[in-house]
Protein backbone atom coordinates (compact mmCIF):
# COMPACT_ATOMS: atom_id res chain seq x y z
CA UNK A 1 0.00 0.00 0.00
CA UNK A 2 1.34 3.49 -0.61
CA UNK A 3 0.69 7.09 1.07
CA UNK A 4 1.59 10.40 0.55
CA UNK A 5 2.18 11.75 4.62
CA UNK A 6 5.21 13.79 6.12
CA UNK A 7 8.34 11.62 7.66
CA UNK A 8 11.35 13.04 9.98
CA UNK A 9 14.07 11.70 10.53
CA UNK A 10 16.29 12.60 13.44
CA UNK A 11 19.78 11.18 15.00
CA UNK A 12 22.10 12.53 17.50
CA UNK A 13 25.38 14.54 16.20
CA UNK A 14 28.31 13.03 17.22
CA UNK A 15 26.86 9.99 18.78
CA UNK A 16 29.54 7.31 18.46
CA UNK A 17 31.81 9.41 19.95
CA UNK A 18 29.53 10.19 22.81
CA UNK A 19 29.31 6.87 23.81
CA UNK A 20 32.88 6.01 23.69
CA UNK A 21 33.89 8.87 26.37
CA UNK A 22 30.51 7.60 28.38
CA UNK A 23 28.38 4.60 27.08
CA UNK A 24 26.13 5.04 30.78
CA UNK A 25 25.52 8.39 30.73
CA UNK A 26 24.70 8.71 27.17
CA UNK A 27 21.99 6.43 26.89
CA UNK A 28 20.74 7.28 30.03
CA UNK A 29 20.73 11.52 28.63
CA UNK A 30 19.11 10.08 25.32
CA UNK A 31 16.49 7.97 27.05
CA UNK A 32 15.77 10.53 29.43
CA UNK A 33 15.29 13.32 26.49
CA UNK A 34 13.01 10.27 24.84
CA UNK A 35 10.50 10.17 27.46
CA UNK A 36 9.98 13.43 28.22
CA UNK A 37 10.74 15.21 25.45
CA UNK A 38 10.87 13.29 21.96
CA UNK A 39 7.72 10.86 22.69
CA UNK A 40 5.30 13.94 24.24
CA UNK A 41 6.44 16.10 21.47
CA UNK A 42 5.31 12.98 18.76
CA UNK A 43 1.98 12.31 20.30
CA UNK A 44 1.22 16.27 20.91
CA UNK A 45 1.37 16.57 17.15
CA UNK A 46 -0.30 13.57 15.94
CA UNK A 47 2.80 11.55 14.60
CA UNK A 48 3.90 7.92 14.56
CA UNK A 49 6.86 6.76 15.27
CA UNK A 50 7.62 4.28 13.04
CA UNK A 51 10.69 2.92 14.44
CA UNK A 52 13.80 3.81 16.32
CA UNK A 53 17.89 3.09 15.70
CA UNK A 54 19.81 3.20 18.71
CA UNK A 55 20.20 7.00 18.67
CA UNK A 56 18.17 7.62 15.46
CA UNK A 57 14.68 7.52 14.92
CA UNK A 58 11.92 7.76 12.06
CA UNK A 59 8.38 9.33 12.53
CA UNK A 60 5.50 9.65 9.97
CA UNK A 61 2.63 12.28 10.11
CA UNK A 62 -0.34 12.83 7.66
CA UNK A 63 0.34 16.64 8.32
CA UNK A 64 3.61 18.47 7.61
CA UNK A 65 2.57 21.41 9.67
CA UNK A 66 2.30 19.01 12.59
CA UNK A 67 5.80 17.45 11.49
CA UNK A 68 7.34 20.75 11.36
CA UNK A 69 5.59 21.86 14.76
CA UNK A 70 7.01 18.87 16.52
CA UNK A 71 10.74 19.25 15.08
CA UNK A 72 10.83 23.17 15.85
CA UNK A 73 9.54 22.29 19.30
CA UNK A 74 11.81 18.95 20.28
CA UNK A 75 14.78 21.58 18.89
CA UNK A 76 13.85 24.36 20.72
CA UNK A 77 13.18 21.92 23.83
CA UNK A 78 16.73 20.32 23.73
CA UNK A 79 18.11 23.69 23.69
CA UNK A 80 16.46 24.33 27.08
CA UNK A 81 17.77 21.15 28.24
CA UNK A 82 21.06 21.24 27.35
CA UNK A 83 21.74 24.53 28.61
CA UNK A 84 23.17 23.36 31.99
CA UNK A 85 24.94 20.74 30.67
CA UNK A 86 28.87 20.89 29.87
CA UNK A 87 29.27 20.93 26.30
CA UNK A 88 31.24 17.69 25.70
CA UNK A 89 28.07 16.07 26.81
CA UNK A 90 25.38 17.78 25.01
CA UNK A 91 23.07 15.48 22.85
CA UNK A 92 22.35 17.72 19.41
CA UNK A 93 19.62 16.11 17.58
CA UNK A 94 19.42 16.39 13.59
CA UNK A 95 16.51 16.70 11.36
CA UNK A 96 15.39 16.22 7.93
CA UNK A 97 12.07 16.79 7.11
CA UNK A 98 10.56 15.72 3.84
CA UNK A 99 6.76 15.28 2.64
CA UNK A 100 6.66 12.16 0.05
CA UNK A 101 4.86 9.39 -1.74
CA UNK A 102 5.90 5.90 0.40
CA UNK A 103 5.69 2.08 0.97
CA UNK A 104 3.77 0.76 3.90
CA UNK A 105 4.54 -2.86 4.73
CA UNK A 106 3.93 -4.38 8.19
CA UNK A 107 3.71 -0.74 9.82
CA UNK A 108 6.73 0.61 8.64
CA UNK A 109 8.04 3.04 5.26
CA UNK A 110 9.88 2.23 2.45
CA UNK A 111 11.04 3.89 -0.23
CA UNK A 112 12.46 6.90 -1.89
CA UNK A 113 10.01 9.68 0.45
CA UNK A 114 12.03 8.32 3.51
CA UNK A 115 15.46 7.87 1.42
CA UNK A 116 14.47 11.48 0.97
CA UNK A 117 14.10 12.52 4.96
CA UNK A 118 17.01 10.31 6.25
CA UNK A 119 19.66 11.81 3.71
CA UNK A 120 18.52 15.39 4.19
CA UNK A 121 18.76 14.87 8.56
CA UNK A 122 22.50 14.51 7.59
CA UNK A 123 22.49 17.98 5.78
CA UNK A 124 21.40 19.74 8.74
CA UNK A 125 23.67 21.03 11.53
CA UNK A 126 23.33 20.09 15.18
CA UNK A 127 20.37 21.44 16.86
CA UNK A 128 19.27 22.10 13.44
CA UNK A 129 16.29 21.67 10.83
CA UNK A 130 16.72 20.34 7.31
CA UNK A 131 13.23 20.25 4.81
CA UNK A 132 12.72 19.37 1.54
CA UNK A 133 10.97 21.32 -1.49
CA UNK A 134 7.99 19.89 -1.18
CA UNK A 135 7.63 20.05 3.24
CA UNK A 136 8.63 23.54 2.44
CA UNK A 137 5.48 24.91 0.17
CA UNK A 138 2.92 23.40 2.58
CA UNK A 139 4.62 25.03 5.84
CA UNK A 140 6.32 28.31 4.68
CA UNK A 141 3.56 30.28 5.94
CA UNK A 142 2.19 28.59 8.59
CA UNK A 143 5.40 28.34 11.15
CA UNK A 144 5.52 31.26 13.69
CA UNK A 145 9.11 32.18 15.20
CA UNK A 146 11.42 30.97 12.10
CA UNK A 147 12.47 31.45 8.55
CA UNK A 148 13.73 29.40 5.81
CA UNK A 149 16.93 29.90 3.81
CA UNK A 150 17.38 28.04 0.59
CA UNK A 151 20.60 25.62 0.76
CA UNK A 152 20.25 25.33 -3.09
CA UNK A 153 20.08 21.50 -5.00
CA UNK A 154 21.94 19.63 -3.40
CA UNK A 155 23.22 16.01 -4.68
CA UNK A 156 22.64 13.33 -1.73
CA UNK A 157 23.54 9.59 -1.45
CA UNK A 158 21.55 6.69 -3.51
CA UNK A 159 18.59 9.73 -4.71
CA UNK A 160 18.87 10.26 -8.26
CA UNK A 161 17.91 13.81 -8.63
CA UNK A 162 19.09 17.02 -6.23
CA UNK A 163 17.01 17.45 -3.78
CA UNK A 164 16.20 21.14 -3.19
CA UNK A 165 16.70 21.81 0.51
CA UNK A 166 15.89 24.35 3.00
CA UNK A 167 17.72 24.92 6.68
CA UNK A 168 15.14 26.39 9.74
CA UNK A 169 16.67 29.67 11.01
CA UNK A 170 15.08 30.17 14.16
CA UNK A 171 13.99 33.74 15.35
CA UNK A 172 14.15 36.73 12.83
CA UNK A 173 16.98 38.79 11.34
CA UNK A 174 20.71 36.84 11.60
CA UNK A 175 20.42 33.26 11.53
CA UNK A 176 20.29 31.49 15.18
CA UNK A 177 20.02 27.75 16.62
CA UNK A 178 17.68 27.14 19.51
CA UNK A 179 21.02 26.13 21.45
CA UNK A 180 22.77 29.59 20.52
CA UNK A 181 19.71 31.63 22.08
CA UNK A 182 19.95 29.51 24.90
CA UNK A 183 23.11 29.56 25.67
CA UNK A 184 23.32 33.43 24.52
CA UNK A 185 22.06 34.68 27.97
CA UNK A 186 20.00 37.11 26.50
CA UNK A 187 16.49 37.96 27.55
CA UNK A 188 14.21 36.89 24.72
CA UNK A 189 10.66 39.16 24.17
CA UNK A 190 8.58 39.41 21.07
CA UNK A 191 5.72 42.43 20.87
CA UNK A 192 2.23 40.58 19.47
CA UNK A 193 -0.74 42.36 17.69
CA UNK A 194 -2.39 44.65 19.69
CA UNK A 195 -5.79 44.22 19.94
CA UNK A 196 -8.13 46.96 18.75
CA UNK A 197 -11.44 46.65 20.81
CA UNK A 198 -13.36 49.88 19.12
CA UNK A 199 -16.23 49.49 16.40
CA UNK A 200 -13.83 51.42 14.34
CA UNK A 201 -11.63 49.56 12.20
CA UNK A 202 -9.18 52.74 11.01
CA UNK A 203 -8.48 52.21 14.56
CA UNK A 204 -6.26 49.44 13.31
CA UNK A 205 -3.79 50.78 11.94
CA UNK A 206 -2.89 53.20 15.13
CA UNK A 207 -2.70 49.58 17.04
CA UNK A 208 -0.66 47.84 13.94
CA UNK A 209 1.93 51.27 14.67
CA UNK A 210 1.91 51.39 18.40
CA UNK A 211 2.84 47.98 17.95
CA UNK A 212 5.50 48.16 15.19
CA UNK A 213 7.02 51.52 17.45
CA UNK A 214 7.10 49.30 20.57
CA UNK A 215 9.36 46.55 18.36
CA UNK A 216 11.61 49.12 17.34
CA UNK A 217 12.31 50.84 20.28
CA UNK A 218 13.27 47.40 22.52
CA UNK A 219 15.18 46.50 19.67
CA UNK A 220 17.54 49.08 20.35
CA UNK A 221 18.19 48.33 23.86
CA UNK A 222 21.42 46.77 24.59
CA UNK A 223 21.48 42.96 25.44
CA UNK A 224 17.78 42.32 24.63
CA UNK A 225 16.75 40.01 21.81
CA UNK A 226 13.70 40.84 20.17
CA UNK A 227 11.49 39.15 17.52
CA UNK A 228 10.75 40.76 14.51
CA UNK A 229 7.44 42.37 13.61
CA UNK A 230 7.40 39.62 10.27
CA UNK A 231 7.11 36.85 13.19
CA UNK A 232 5.07 37.96 16.04
CA UNK A 233 2.45 39.81 13.34
CA UNK A 234 1.52 36.19 12.15
CA UNK A 235 -0.38 36.26 15.48
CA UNK A 236 -2.88 38.83 14.47
CA UNK A 237 -6.46 38.27 15.29
CA UNK A 238 -5.75 34.68 16.03
CA UNK A 239 -6.98 32.95 19.85
CA UNK A 240 -3.27 32.85 21.57
CA UNK A 241 -1.72 30.68 24.17
CA UNK A 242 0.58 32.43 25.58
CA UNK A 243 2.88 29.29 26.41
CA UNK A 244 2.87 28.19 23.05
CA UNK A 245 3.38 31.07 21.16
CA UNK A 246 6.40 31.50 23.87
CA UNK A 247 7.63 28.11 22.80
CA UNK A 248 7.09 28.63 18.66
CA UNK A 249 8.43 31.90 18.79
CA UNK A 250 11.81 31.18 21.13
CA UNK A 251 11.14 33.90 23.98
CA UNK A 252 10.79 34.21 27.50
CA UNK A 253 8.48 37.21 27.60
CA UNK A 254 5.72 38.85 25.65
CA UNK A 255 3.99 42.19 25.13
CA UNK A 256 0.30 41.99 24.54
CA UNK A 257 -2.30 44.51 24.62
CA UNK A 258 -5.43 46.74 23.01
CA UNK A 259 -6.69 49.54 22.14
CA UNK A 260 -10.13 51.35 22.46
CA UNK A 261 -11.31 54.08 20.69
CA UNK A 262 -14.56 56.56 22.13
CA UNK A 263 -15.28 59.71 20.56
CA UNK A 264 -11.99 61.58 20.76
CA UNK A 265 -10.50 59.65 23.60
CA UNK A 266 -8.50 56.51 23.65
CA UNK A 267 -7.42 53.76 26.44
CA UNK A 268 -4.19 51.70 25.81
CA UNK A 269 -3.29 48.76 27.80
CA UNK A 270 -0.18 46.67 27.73
CA UNK A 271 1.24 43.91 29.77
CA UNK A 272 4.33 42.12 30.33
CA UNK A 273 3.76 38.41 30.24
CA UNK A 274 6.23 35.44 31.44
CA UNK A 275 5.46 32.70 28.83
CA UNK A 276 6.77 30.03 30.63
CA UNK A 277 4.23 30.04 32.85
CA UNK A 278 1.41 32.58 31.41
CA UNK A 279 1.44 34.86 34.37
CA UNK A 280 1.55 38.68 34.22
CA UNK A 281 4.50 40.57 34.95
CA UNK A 282 3.46 43.91 34.85
CA UNK A 283 0.72 45.87 33.11
CA UNK A 284 -0.76 49.39 32.97
CA UNK A 285 -3.46 51.22 31.21
CA UNK A 286 -3.55 54.68 29.41
CA UNK A 287 -5.99 56.85 28.62
CA UNK A 288 -5.26 60.30 26.06
CA UNK A 289 -6.84 62.63 24.22
CA UNK A 290 -6.44 62.28 20.01
CA UNK A 291 -5.22 66.10 19.47
CA UNK A 292 -2.53 64.17 18.04
CA UNK A 293 -2.36 60.83 17.06
CA UNK A 294 1.71 60.49 16.66
CA UNK A 295 1.99 62.52 19.40
CA UNK A 296 0.05 59.95 21.65
CA UNK A 297 1.32 56.76 19.94
CA UNK A 298 5.43 58.15 20.52
CA UNK A 299 4.50 59.02 24.51
CA UNK A 300 2.74 55.68 25.16
CA UNK A 301 5.51 53.70 22.88
CA UNK A 302 8.68 56.12 25.09
CA UNK A 303 6.62 54.78 28.42
CA UNK A 304 5.99 51.23 27.56
CA UNK A 305 9.49 50.72 26.52
CA UNK A 306 10.65 52.47 29.94
CA UNK A 307 8.95 50.18 32.08
CA UNK A 308 10.01 47.33 30.13
CA UNK A 309 13.59 48.25 30.60
CA UNK A 310 13.00 48.85 34.52
CA UNK A 311 11.48 45.62 34.63
CA UNK A 312 13.47 43.32 32.67
CA UNK A 313 17.17 44.87 34.04
CA UNK A 314 17.72 48.17 35.58
CA UNK A 315 21.76 48.34 34.03
CA UNK A 316 20.63 47.31 30.59
CA UNK A 317 21.08 50.52 28.39
CA UNK A 318 21.64 53.46 30.64
CA UNK A 319 25.17 53.81 28.87
CA UNK A 320 24.58 52.16 25.53
CA UNK A 321 26.32 49.26 26.30
CA UNK A 322 25.51 45.52 26.58
CA UNK A 323 24.82 44.56 30.15
CA UNK A 324 25.65 41.15 31.48
CA UNK A 325 22.30 39.37 32.04
CA UNK A 326 22.66 37.31 34.83
CA UNK A 327 21.03 33.70 34.61
CA UNK A 328 20.80 33.49 38.54
CA UNK A 329 17.41 33.28 40.79
CA UNK A 330 18.44 35.99 42.42
CA UNK A 331 19.29 38.34 40.01
CA UNK A 332 15.50 37.42 38.25
CA UNK A 333 14.18 37.74 41.41
CA UNK A 334 15.50 41.25 41.98
CA UNK A 335 14.96 42.50 38.49
CA UNK A 336 11.30 40.85 38.45
CA UNK A 337 9.92 41.54 42.03
CA UNK A 338 6.94 43.48 41.58
CA UNK A 339 3.20 43.78 41.80
CA UNK A 340 1.54 41.12 38.92
CA UNK A 341 -0.10 44.49 37.96
CA UNK A 342 0.60 48.08 38.77
CA UNK A 343 -1.87 50.46 37.07
CA UNK A 344 -1.37 54.06 35.83
CA UNK A 345 -4.01 56.03 34.37
CA UNK A 346 -3.30 59.47 32.91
Amino acid sequence: MRRLCAILAADVAGYSQLMGADEDGTLFALMAHRRELIDPAVAEHLGRIVKTTGDGLLVEFASVVDAMRCAVDIQRGMAERNHAVPEHRRLAFRIGLNLGDVIVRNDDLYGDGVNVAARLEALAEPGGICLSASAHEQVRDKIAGVRFEYLGAQRVKNIARPVRAYRVAFGSGTSVSPLAQALSGCPSIAVLPLDNLSADPEQDHFADGLAEDLITDLSRIAGLLVIARNSSFTYKGRPVSVPQVGRELGVRYLVEGSVRKVDNRVRITAQLIDAATGTHVWAERYDRDLTDIFAVQDEVTRRIVGALTLRLSPECGRDGSSAPWTSSQAARDRHLSFGIADTIVQ
